[in-house]
């Protein structure tokens, strides 16, 4: 019998195991309940917003009424929520897969990655309960477009460098959401402001947790497969934006059909590409614009590789401007 030896044994410094021993800290004292924490027996109040404006850019579309604005926020929350449920079956995945770099070293580490592991899984989990209770208040017509499986494989089919780049802007562009958006907003519904709370709980110890995985990784790999991952980080997002593409088009085909209406042509050609921007800016823009990703991918890339990035998304951050 052969025995599992992992691919890289770690000893970190003792002050990342003390930044892994404060999300473990973090991690039990925060810890949630889906049932007992979050929803509380609620249901989603239609009457108000879901996704709030500052992320929905709901109101780029001057000739939707207050109905329509409502029922667009409510469109797109569905899909942020779907968005995410996916992401984190990746996610998940891939940090048990780092976690065998801890096995036989860093035991606080492992503990902090084997936590993490599991509230993805009940992530995962709220967000198929929060689609089962959208699907029924919403008329029927409304498809998410991607297959979690089959994304979260290809995700996983780059190298482990640009995965956990990746992981780390998810990560950070939650918090943003959450700080700048959703928890300032008063005409959102208490159910929805309440689950991105707790996700947001959660997901600030994770950023941390990434970003001390992705320095160790790059820490441990050569210049030319760091300069391979960048490659990678560009096709991934180069990915996702197509992904967005269609989701975008297939969600304002869903709102025109059952909004009060009608649209004309142009109108309805505005409201996809706003919800494309707001897309953009939601799963990809957003998280680029995070202090703190900018400084931790420009401590590792060279002038070179930043502009080989800026490069690429710079046809995508044009769309934006309105």
């Amino acid at each position: 019998m052969q025995t599992a030896t992992p691919s890289s044994t770690t000893a970190h410094p003792p002050s990342e195991t003390h930044r892994y021993a404060k999300c473990i800290e973090v991690s039990k004292r925060i810890r949630w309940d889906i049932d007992r924490d979050v929803i509380r027996g609620r249901s989603f109040d239609f009457n108000r917003k879901f996704l709030p404006d500052g992320l929905s850019k709901v109101a780029e579309l001057s000739f939707l009424d207050d109905e329509h604005r409502r029922l667009l926020s409510q469109v797109q929350g569905r899909t942020y929520v779907n968005m995410f449920g996916m992401i984190e079956r990746y996610i998940g995945a891939k940090m048990l897969e780092i976690s065998r770099d801890h096995w036989f070293g860093d035991q606080v580490a492992l503990e902090a990655l084997v936590r993490f592991t599991d509230e993805e899984l009940k992530h995962q989990e709220l967000f198929r309960r929060l689609e089962e209770m959208m699907a029924p208040g919403m008329p029927a017509g409304y498809r998410f477009m991607l297959r979690p499986n089959e994304v979260a494989a290809a995700v996983l089919g780059k190298s482990t460098w640009a995965v956990l780049a990746l992981t780390c802007h998810i990560e950070l562009f939650t918090q943003a959401h959450y700080r700048q958006s959703i928890e300032p907003d008063p005409q959102l519904s208490d159910l929805w402001k309440d689950v991105f709370l707790f996700h947001f709980k959660e997901e600030s110890q994770h950023a941390i947790v990434d970003e001390l995985e992705w320095v160790r990784e790059d820490a441990r790999i050569t210049a030319a497969e760091r300069d391979r991952g960048v490659d990678d980080l560009i096709a991934l997002v180069t990915a996702i934006d197509g992904m967005l593409v269609a989701q975008a088009a297939d969600d304002a085909s869903y709102f025109v059909q059952i909004a009060p209406g009608p649209f004309d042509a142009a109108q309805a050609k505005a409201i996809e590409a706003c919800l494309l921007r707001a897309y953009r800016w939601q799963y990809i823009v957003s998280g680029v614009q995070v202090d703190r990703f900018q400084q931790v991918l420009g401590s590792m890339i060279t002038p070179a590789q930043f502009e080989r990035i800026g490069t690429a998304l710079a046809p995508l951050m044009a769309t934006l401007v309105h």
